[in-house]
């Protein structure tokens, strides 16, 4: 790549020029490089893995040596993009056991940032790791590991209470240390206020278009997911009539950037 790699400074610059940061979750050396090529800026191994990959109905069975091996042939594949990978379901129950998990996923995987799901419960291991020069990724929102604990994959922040209590997370997790901020599955407006309430990048999955940037799973942009598929999803495959993976990427990436991705319709309210 021609540019420089991305690292956390630039994605923090890249939120105080207002310049959208594209990403995208991928596993496998292959994708990985040919979303780096397109020029992704950020590339999450996500723990989506479970369901996507290996045909789980969640991602509550996906283990930190999933995460680890997949991390590692991403990495592989990279050249430019930040890496950042997922802490599965119960490995970040303790401030050790988070720090145990995150540092082998970026001695052994080559991550170079971990993201764990939670509010106000996680500020603990997120300052744990953050003083241990760990980069963090705080999820909230809705968070798919709890998803057995909240009834099912449903938008969350609707309701006002929740709503502010998401917004107070924000601000206390970027105390706490984390780097990046990422909202899944609630209603534009809140994404917005979000946003606007802290100093560090937000990235958005169904989380509207006032975020700071927005990330897809490839196997979601790229058509290959069957059956339903959630409404912030865009199949980027079915806008070419070439079907060239490449040319899919290279649109997704330039509507993001464009501010076209997100549309109304991909948002919640």
């Amino acid at each position: 790549m021609s540019s420089p790699p991305v690292n956390v400074s630039t994605l923090r610059e890249m939120k105080n020029s207002d310049q959208p940061i594209v990403c995208i979750t991928a596993y496998d050396a292959s994708f990985a490089q040919l979303v780096d090529m397109c020029g992704v800026d950020l590339v999450l191994v996500g723990d989506s893995v479970g369901m996507v990959v290996q045909g789980y109905d969640t991602t509550v069975p996906v283990t930190v040596d999933d995460i680890c091996y997949h991390t590692k042939l991403v990495s592989r594949g990279l050249s430019r993009s930040y890496l950042v990978s997922d802490l599965p379901f119960m490995s970040y129950s303790s401030a050790d056991q988070a720090l145990e998990n995150s540092v082998r996923l970026m001695q052994e995987g080559g991550a170079m940032m971990v993201k764990l799901e939670g509010g106000s419960g996680q500020y603990g291991i997120v300052e744990h790791l953050s003083n241990h020069d760990i980069p963090v990724c705080a999820h909230i929102g809705l968070k798919p590991q709890s998803v057995h604990k909240i009834g099912g994959f449903k938008v969350q922040g609707r309701d006002q209470s929740q709503a502010n209590r998401m917004i107070d997370d924000a601000k206390a997790l970027e105390s706490a240390g984390a780097d990046i901020i990422l909202l899944e599955c609630i209603p534009s407006e809140l994404g917005k206020v979000i946003t606007e309430s802290v100093s560090v990048p937000v990235i958005g999955i169904g989380a509207g278009p006032h975020v700071d940037g927005q990330i897809l799973v490839i196997y979601d942009l790229l058509g290959i997911t069957q059956g339903p598929t959630p409404r912030f999803v865009k199949d980027y495959m079915a806008e070419k009539e070439t079907h060239n993976i490449i040319e899919a990427l290279a649109l997704y990436v330039e509507e993001v950037r464009s501010g076209k991705y997100p549309a109304k319709e991909h948002c919640f309210s």
